[in-house]
């Protein structure tokens, strides 16, 4: 799904108030990646400082470690002499990031110990019925709140905190590509069939079942990105040439 359409509904005043103030440079990089995985701004788009200062009511310098801050996270990439923008990536880069978040979350998934505790399964439970409610009300922030969660309490079972925290970290790193599918209606839907999917093979301890499911997981947001590469390369190709 384009996400251009979330972006001209962008609601420009709901910036403009000043964020809380606990660490501001954390409150701007947070509001940003928000942004990015709701498909409010795109791969390429310049991160302008003056633009950011206005529509969070920031100082230069939180802005800046902001954007320091989110390129350590690969979400951002800065240029010296241009700027900051969205992080863009290649179709081999894709291909690269996502062998690796299969090669870990299917090892994370077969070493989750089974039978899961029924207090754990429990709350991964409710987590997903949040998931449920927010696509049903079609609450896209809530919808990406709720999958956040449930991804982190599902690898949270293995109890392996190290694999984990890559697993949270390439995950991060793909949130401009999941925001293709992430803002689709559909591929929402997909996903919350899918998580109920991976509870039952915890229920029936199933290891298999678990990690070809969260393989087959991360196909649609893959796939989706790499379609808009080639898209967007077939494009230029197609331009007449200026001389």
């Amino acid at each position: 799904m384009d996400a251009t359409p979330a972006r001209e509904g962008r609601p420009v005043a709901e910036g403009d108030v000043p964020l809380p103030r606990t660490d501001p440079g954390q409150d701007v990089a947070g509001r940003l990646e928000e942004e990015i995985v709701l498909g409010l701004r795109f791969p390429r788009e310049r991160l302008v400082e003056d633009e950011l200062m206005e529509r969070y009511a920031a100082k230069r310098h939180v802005v800046r470690r902001a954007l320091q801050d989110l390129e350590h996270r690969g979400l951002v990439e800065r240029r010296p002499n241009v700027g900051a923008y969205v992080r863009a990536y290649t179709a081999k880069e894709v291909r690269d990031i996502y062998a690796v978040r299969e090669l870990l979350e299917t090892h994370c998934a077969r070493g989750i110990v089974l039978p899961v505790p029924e207090e754990r399964l429990d709350a991964l439970v409710a987590i997903q019925r949040r998931h449920d409610a927010a696509v049903e009300a079609d609450d896209l922030r809530g919808i990406v709140h709720a999958n956040t969660a449930f991804h982190q309490a599902l690898f949270a079972l293995s109890d392996n905190d190290a694999l984990v925290a890559a697993i949270l970290r390439h995950a991060q790193m793909t949130l401009a590509i999941r925001s293709v599918t992430a803002t689709s209606p559909t591929s929402q839907v997909v996903s919350q069939r899918e998580h109920w999917t991976m509870i039952r093979a915890l229920r029936e301890a199933d290891p298999e079942l678990l990690a070809e499911t969260c393989r087959a997981h991360l196909l649609p947001s893959r796939d989706a990105y790499l379609r808009r590469v080639e898209a967007a390369a077939s494009g230029r190709r197609g331009e007449p040439a200026h001389g």
